[in-house]
């Protein structure tokens, strides 16, 4: 799958978000080696830690699918910026291979791309 694919698809999964406190709206489209794509929003909570973000979402649908390998994952907001993923989310991607390539999208649909180790280089491991 192309890139801009990817990242047309994060930018559609974006619609859904619920961003009632933040106004941030974000929606992630992540590729598993086989070629599924799983997609994700934000979903925020007036307990803030409870919220979560788009990638997350999209990484625990595809777990719960029984995936462990990701090819790439695209994130994209409603900004000019692009969008890239917090500090949880690479931590949590991290977790299933630095290799994964992270298109970091802004509502124009143009992106830039880094893998997940090259975003977070002395990841946590045990």
């Amino acid at each position: 799958m192309k890139p801009e694919e990817l990242v047309s698809l994060a930018l559609q999964a974006r619609e859904n978000a619920y961003a009632p406190y933040s106004n941030f709206a974000v929606g992630a489209a992540l590729l598993s080696a086989d070629g599924e794509v799983f997609t994700g929003c934000n979903v925020e909570n007036a307990s803030y830690g409870l919220s979560m973000c788009a990638e997350r979402v999209a990484l625990f649908k595809a777990v719960c699918r029984g995936k462990r390998s990701f090819a790439a994952v695209a994130v994209a907001a409603g900004t000019g910026d692009y969008c890239r993923p917090c500090g949880a989310c690479r931590q949590v991607l991290a977790e299933f291979g630095g290799h994964t390539r992270v298109y970091m999208a802004n509502r124009h649909g143009a992106y830039s791309e880094m893998t997940v180790a090259e975003l977070l280089p002395e990841a946590f491991d045990l």
